[in-house]
């Protein structure tokens, strides 16, 4: 009875080995690997302020350090594998497959801080890389897995890449959306249709606001709302969409907003009117100028004074319209070297005749540009009685504000 538990414990004696070997081993590994991570992290904490380097601050923040202590339990796990002489093959291509995950592990975090490093230069917001570094990612990811298929198969992985060649259709299916994506990130790029940062309009998608990051996949546009729209950067290629850059970098905002006048408040301007404006600074000249060419031209053509059809006159709308052009031009939240219209448009159906103002502020900010497109309109709604214009105000009684200033 006594030999059964000696004979239980000589046949476990070999197990029991192979055991206690691999727990020392997986020890010493993992020894190895905390004395790494220290020394990396201490000498990187140590170092990086001093080297006031930006890529190794951005290198430690994505714990790049950190990871590259990885590696360094590979040589005792190899050297480790002669310890198993029944296993030692099988065991170093476990540690294989173990380097190519810690490789790929620290590679991506590495894009990432070169990304980020590329972001603090002022030309990342007309050339983003972002979409590219996310597909040099998916490279590297794509590049690991391969090596360790083949290393799980026993293969080269050539071999087994062009054993994947066969396979094009189908990878082709299933990378469409980042094939299209990335064809788009080139086509932006090179013709410089959007950068971070642009104000864009692409109203299918129901975005409206800033793009706050460009991406292999997807463009993120903040609306105005301070919601998220999430944009398919191929979109990009096949759906309108307006850039508002061109605005900001001209420096001036279009102002394209018309004053409703009533038809029936439209007349010939007689000698009270035009002597009440003759008092308006900036119409007296015209006025004295228009008048005494109408007054040359009826003389010569013998119009006949009793009617104002006969020759030519002046209107209360034309004198606004001219009035405006001038106030409008010398205001100083407007640009008078871009295009400035004060024009009259066709009646609209609901009544009124159209006086469009068409200028340019000097201010692209939004709340500066619609400051400044008030203040053109209150003066000049404000205006029109002097002129003995009425704004055109549907199914309301006629304002009762008489002419005079």
């Amino acid at each position: 009875m006594i030999a059964e538990p000696i004979t239980a414990l000589a046949d476990a004696a070999p197990a029991l080995e192979t055991a206690i070997r691999a727990a020392a081993l997986l020890a010493a590994a993992l020894i190895v690997y905390l004395a790494a991570r220290l020394v990396a992290v201490r000498l990187a904490r140590v170092l990086v302020p001093r080297s006031q380097g930006v890529f190794a601050a951005q290198l430690m923040e994505e714990g790049v350090f950190a990871r590259a202590a990885l590696l360094a339990p590979a040589p005792v796990l190899s050297m480790g594998a002669e310890l198993f002489p029944g296993s030692a093959t099988l065991l170093r291509e476990a540690v294989g497959v173990y380097l190519s995950v810690t490789v790929v592990l620290i590679l991506l975090p590495t894009v990432n801080a070169l990304v980020r490093l590329y972001e603090t230069y002022e030309i990342s917001r007309r050339r983003p890389i972002k979409g590219y570094a996310q597909l040099f990612k998916l490279f590297i990811s794509i590049l690991g897995a391969v090596s360790v298929i083949a290393l799980l198969l026993g293969q080269s992985p050539w071999g087994l890449l062009s054993g994947i060649g066969a396979m094009t259709a189908v990878l082709m299916l299933i990378f469409r959306d980042t094939i299209l994506s990335l064809v788009a990130g080139v086509q932006i790029g090179a013709n410089d249709l959007l950068r971070k940062g642009d104000w864009i309009e692409m109203p299918s998608m129901a975005a409206d606001g800033d793009v706050i990051d460009v991406a292999l996949h997807t463009v993120k546009v903040q609306n105005w709302d301070k919601t998220i729209t999430a944009i398919p950067t191929h979109k990009f290629l096949d759906t309108p969409f307006k850039n508002w850059r061109g605005m900001t970098q001209a420096g001036g905002r279009r102002i394209k907003r018309s004053l409703l006048i009533d038809l029936s408040s439209i007349r010939f301007a007689d000698e009270t009117l035009l002597d009440k404006l003759s008092a308006v600074q900036s119409l007296a000249p015209h006025i004295a100028r228009r008048k005494a060419e109408i007054d040359e031209y009826n003389a010569r053509v013998g119009a006949d004074p009793r009617s104002a059809l006969n020759g030519r006159r002046m209107t209360n709308i034309g004198l606004f319209r001219l009035y405006a052009l001038d106030y409008v031009t010398n205001h100083p939240g407007t640009r008078a070297d871009m295009t400035l219209l004060v024009r009259q448009l066709q009646p609209a159906a609901e009544g009124g005749l159209p006086l469009e103002i068409y200028c340019f502020t000097n201010d692209t900010a939004w709340s500066a540009y619609e400051g400044i497109q008030s203040d053109l309109f209150d003066h000049l709604l404000a205006a029109l009685p002097h002129f003995g214009l009425r704004a055109y105000q549907r199914d309301a009684l006629v304002d009762a504000r008489t002419a005079e200033g």
